[in-house]
Order: C-alpha cells, then sequence, then structure tokens
C-alpha cells in the first residue's frame, strides 16, 4: 500500500473522514484512482487507511484510523455494525437505511433495506472497486430475496463514473411491500426517486400525522404519498399534489393498500400552479406538507434556491386557516439550518401571517449525523403553526 502525506491534517486530527486534494502533500495525480492509501503527517505518524481518487476536490476517504486489513472481513463487520445500530434504535418497520455512508464509516456506500430487498447505491470510485465485496457482504448478513444497485446518482459522476441500475440477486417480478408504523407502501427500488423511497422523513411524518389528525389538508409535492396515508391514517383527510403522473399512480395505489382511498385523493398538477390557483380561489386548509426535491444541486444556485423556497414557503402559509399547521422541509445540504430558518421568516413576512414552531426536526435516525462530520446532516422539517 503506498503512503500519501497530509501536509495539513488539521480536519484529519479532529476525526473527519475527508482529505481535499489541496491538503495532501505533493500531487494527486501520482496515485492510482480507487486505490487504498495509508496517510501520514510530515512526521510520518499514521493517521489512517483510506482510498484515493485524484480527479475528486475529495481526493481521500478515510475507511479506518486502526492499521488492519481493508477486506472482505473488514465490510462485514462495518456492516454488522450499521445493522446492530439500526436494530437498537429503529422499531415498527421492516424498511430502514442499513448503511448511511461516512456516519456508518463506509464512505460512499448507501445500503437502503426494504423488507426483503437491498437496495445499494456506490457514490465513489474508491468504494466502486469493493461492489463485489460489500454485495457478497450484504447478501451473507442480510439473506435478502433482491439485491438492488441503484447506481444512478449524480455525484457518481464527479468520480467518473458511469451510471447504471441493474439487479444483481433475484427477481423485481414482485415489488417489496414495507410496512412502516401501521402503515403499508409498494416501492418499487428501479424506477423510484432516491433508492425507493424517502426513509429519512419517516420519523417526521409520524410525528407531524398526529398533530393533523381531524383536519383536511394538501401534501404538495407528495410524490409515492407517504405524508399523506400517515396524515390520513391518523383520521385526516388529504389532496396530495404531485407533477409526475407514475408518482400520483403509486401513492393512489399506496392509498388502496391502506384502506384509505377514502380519505386521500391525488392530482397531477405543478404544484407553483396549483398554489396560485388555490390562494386565487380562496382555498383555506387546516395543514400543508411542503416537501419539495432539492431546489440546490451546488453553492452557485443557493440564491436562486431560497427564492423558490421562499416563495413555496409564503404561498403555503397563505393557503393556511388561523391556527393552521404547515410542515415545511428542505433536503439540500447546501441550505443549512440557520438559512432555513431565516428564509422562513422571510416567508412569514412576505405572507403577513405570524408563525411558532413547534417543532425542528432532522433525519430520522437510521441516517443518523456524525459529530465530526457534519456533512451527513442534510435534512431540515420544521413544523410550525400559522396565525
Amino acid at each position: 500500500m503506498v503512503t500519501a502525506v497530509i501536509h495539513r491534517p488539521s480536519r484529519i486530527l479532529s476525526n473527519h473522514l475527508w482529505v481535499f486534494s489541496n491538503e495532501l502533500a505533493g500531487s494527486p495525480k501520482a496515485y492510482e484512482p480507487g486505490s487504498l492509501v495509508e496517510l501520514r503527517d510530515r512526521k510520518n505518524n499514521f493517521l489512517g487507511i483510506g482510498y484515493i481518487n485524484p480527479n475528486s476536490l475529495i481526493a481521500v476517504r478515510v475507511l479506518t484510523r486502526e492499521k488492519e486489513e481493508i477486506d472482505e472481513a473488514f465490510f462485514r463487520r462495518r456492516i454488522k455494525g450499521a445493522l446492530d445500530y439500526r436494530k437498537r434504535f429503529i422499531k415498527e418497520t421492516n424498511a430502514f437505511r442499513a448503511v448511511y455512508s461516512e456516519s456508518d464509516l463506509l464512505p460512499g456506500l448507501i445500503v437502503d433495506k426494504y423488507d426483503d430487498c437491498l437496495s445499494v447505491q456506490i457514490l465513489t470510485l474508491g468504494m466502486e472497486r469493493w461492489t463485489d465485496t460489500v454485495v457478497q457482504a450484504l447478501d451473507e448478513i442480510f439473506s435478502p430475496r433482491v439485491i438492488v444497485l441503484r447506481n444512478d446518482s449524480s455525484t457518481r459522476t464527479l468520480e467518473g463514473l458511469q451510471m447504471e441500475k441493474r439487479v444483481v440477486k433475484g427477481s423485481l417480478d414482485t415489488l417489496p411491500v414495507i410496512t412502516d408504523r401501521g402503515v403499508k407502501f409498494e416501492i418499487d427500488p428501479m424506477s423510484g426517486q432516491k433508492t425507493g423511497f424517502f426513509l429519512d422523513q419517516a420519523e417526521n411524518r409520524e410525528a407531524f400525522g398526529s398533530l393533523a389528525a381531524d383536519g383536511a389538508g394538501v401534501d404538495l409535492f407528495c410524490y409515492a404519498g407517504a405524508w399523506s396515508i400517515k396524515a390520513a391514517q391518523k383520521g385526516a383527510v388529504v389532496l396530495g399534489v404531485d407533477s409526475s403522473e407514475p408518482a400520483i399512480e403509486r401513492a393512489a395505489k399506496n392509498a388502496g393498500l391502506n384502506g384509505l382511498s377514502d380519505r386521500c385523493s391525488f392530482i397531477k398538477a405543478d404544484v407553483f400552479d396549483f398554489v396560485k390557483d388555490e390562494i386565487h380561489r380562496g382555498s383555506r386548509y387546516d395543514f400543508v406538507v411542503l416537501d419539495p426535491p432539492a431546489f440546490v444541486k451546488s453553492k452557485t444556485k443557493i440564491s436562486e434556491a431560497l427564492r423558490a423556497y421562499r416563495d413555496l414557503n409564503a404561498s403555503s402559509m397563505r393557503l393556511l386557516k388561523d391556527r393552521g399547521l404547515l410542515a415545511t422541509s428542505s433536503c439540500s445540504y447546501h441550505i443549512d439550518r440557520p438559512t432555513f430558518m431565516e428564509m422562513l421568516r422571510s416567508a412569514a413576512r412576505d405572507a403577513g401571517r405570524q408563525a411558532r414552531i413547534i417543532e425542528s426536526r432532522s433525519q430520522a435516525k437510521d441516517h443518523p449525523v456524525s459529530l465530526s462530520v457534519p456533512e451527513t446532516e442534510y435534512l431540515k422539517c420544521v413544523i410550525l403553526e400559522v396565525i
């Protein structure tokens, strides 16, 4: 294994798992892309072992701080440790994120479990080299019926990797049906967004559903209907809105799976146009769910994204009755929590409404945030009472 010298080791010494290209001594181009490197400082002190990609801004991602072999046994230990954490803290569901990249000390690897199906996403060149080893370890630990590779994230292009989706074990002739806190959802791991479903909002949906019970509201960007169906389970009547016909069809099917078609209806519409029309008609609701896709993929788009978030949140507040509830989220990492909260304050001013924070939440416990890698926290979810 070759050695890579870090001339600015402060990040690594603070337990972060990333080494940027300008923190390495010498040119990263000298290293084989995807290969393992032993990290040392200028005094030859051992700092860890990671994999390197000289063509990426994040040149090295650390796998371990110990002098140990990186082999199949290593990946089995890491994956087993990740599963043990989920067994301890994740209850009432057969669907969860089983491996969350840096937070489980396996940077570049995402694994979501949907009942007896695993959806695997490999984001980096260094982890790509261990695909067969990772799949074998997952198969041994979980014994799933199906394993899918969902390697279609745009992050892969930054690593020089191709996009692909394929089934590497079993068949998806029968799609998995998950049960999450008493609600069923059919999952399509090959065509759904992310790896098939938004697991990160599960606890937020549960919390808001209890608050919105017995009300009538709208679920904007409803996708497969998860927020709508959870609120309906608690007693609400919900209209879900999304611009995707396949999403609307799946949402309606999921409502039927739970016997909630009388409480959930779904329409295909552009959300911006729908909200504008509802305000013009004078419609008012007991609650609004606003869970849009990430509007910002890079720092250069932050201002543009914030305008879109602000307009949507102001419009959502205008749609609410007095003391109505708003559950609003952003999954854009580049918009941090203070910025998100300031955007909400501006939106309330635009709407001419006052609002009180009931809860400020984040991603579910199966997406744990690493204390030393703040980049692992991305989801902001705020529940407001608008008055």
